[in-house]
């Protein structure tokens, strides 16, 4: 029986626009990186899945999860938590989040129809450190200045071979400054070199030039992306035997298959696809990057296959994308195998 006391709806209209008065008026740096997320129509559905999946659990538990949702740390594991509750609802599971085992609060904790624990799920959010947020953020600031110059050009850096620090927001405006001048000189140049160090290579219309703005055209800036580089699911291998660890003695006691689902932020570049090569000892290599990364770095030999631990029942993997797929890689050395509506999911 669901609480009475439970709002009907916690991101519908009436959050959107407490949230735009909150916030809209705040600069687009200033903001956290999940604004759009929040208040945008095209993220409407996601916002009512999100309210469909608080509504199944006790009050108190949801509007905790909807204080945080929203924060750049939150975002991301609040929602690969709440796609596998539901992925275990849609085969018929019956589920508790957060039940208490003396202490330790497994996400999700699998119970029998007459409320005996038959499996633990417990949710690892694969993340980039948090220097890629702080870098996202400093590049935003300058490409914030850079929009205000009224000339249609799009602006990239010039490669270096090596990375580039963003700029503080005081030496952002400085450069932004630096730029309009040389835009808005009469013979605007095609390679803008700051007293900062930074170089901006100037990508003006199909011959060449730059195009003046007399219909409201402003300057583009392509910033490096901040996560550009060699993407591997190895970075996982480690937190998931920090969850056997961390819940061994429970499962041993209790004699229960232990899964972990795994999500990964998008800023990861992490998918189904190299999670797989990683449990098939796949030789492949695996690079990120936009158009506005001037640096890649160097490649690393692929992982050796990654075998689970036979104290591991398998894998749940998230789908980063709306509406999260989940899918199943069962162990099959463990040594206490994965129900088998888990082992199906994805299949």
């Amino acid at each position: 029986m669901k609480d009475a006391s439970a709002p009907s709806r916690r991101f519908g209209p009436e959050f959107v626009e407490e949230y735009r008065r909150r916030h809209g008026n705040k600069t687009p740096q200033g903001r956290t990186l999940t604004y759009e997320n929040a208040v945008n129509e095209e993220f409407a559905p996601r916002r009512d899945w999100l309210d469909e999946q608080l509504r199944q659990l006790p009050v108190r538990q949801a509007d905790r999860l909807a204080r945080c949702v929203w924060k750049d740390e939150h975002y991301w594991p609040v929602h690969f938590e709440m796609a596998v509750g539901a992925a275990l609802r849609q085969v018929g599971l019956h589920i508790v989040y957060d039940y208490s085992w003396g202490g330790q609060t497994p996400d999700w904790t699998v119970m029998s129809d007459t409320g005996e624990p038959l499996c633990l799920v417990e949710v690892h959010t694969a993340s980039p450190p948090q220097k890629t947020y702080d870098s996202m953020r400093a590049w935003h600031q300058l490409t914030q200045q850079i929009k205000t110059i009224p000339v249609g050009v799009v602006l990239r850096l010039e490669p270096t071979g090596h990375p580039v620090q963003a700029p503080d927001s005081r030496t952002a405006k400085r450069i932004a400054g630096e730029i309009r001048g040389a835009l808005c000189s009469a013979l605007c140049p095609s390679r803008i070199s700051t007293s900062f160090g930074y170089t901006f290579l100037v990508q003006g219309d199909r011959y060449g030039g730059v195009v003046p703005s007399p219909f409201g055209l402003f300057a583009c800036f392509d910033p490096p992306s901040s996560t550009a580089g060699q993407v591997s699911a190895a970075q996982i291998i480690g937190p998931v035997k920090n969850k056997i660890s961390k819940y061994r003695r429970i499962v041993d006691e209790h004699d229960l298959p232990l899964v972990v689902a795994v999500g990964a932020h998008r800023f990861t570049g992490l998918g189904l696809r190299e999670l797989d090569d990683l449990l098939a000892g796949e030789p492949v290599l695996t690079f990120q990057f936009n158009l506005g990364d001037t640096h890649i770095g160097d490649a690393i030999s692929p992982p050796p296959r990654w075998d689970m631990s036979r104290e591991l029942a398998g894998l749940l993997w998230v789908d980063n994308k709306f509406p999260f797929a989940v899918t199943s890689r069962p162990n099959p050395a463990a040594h206490r195998p994965m129900p088998a509506t888990l082992a199906s999911l994805g299949a």
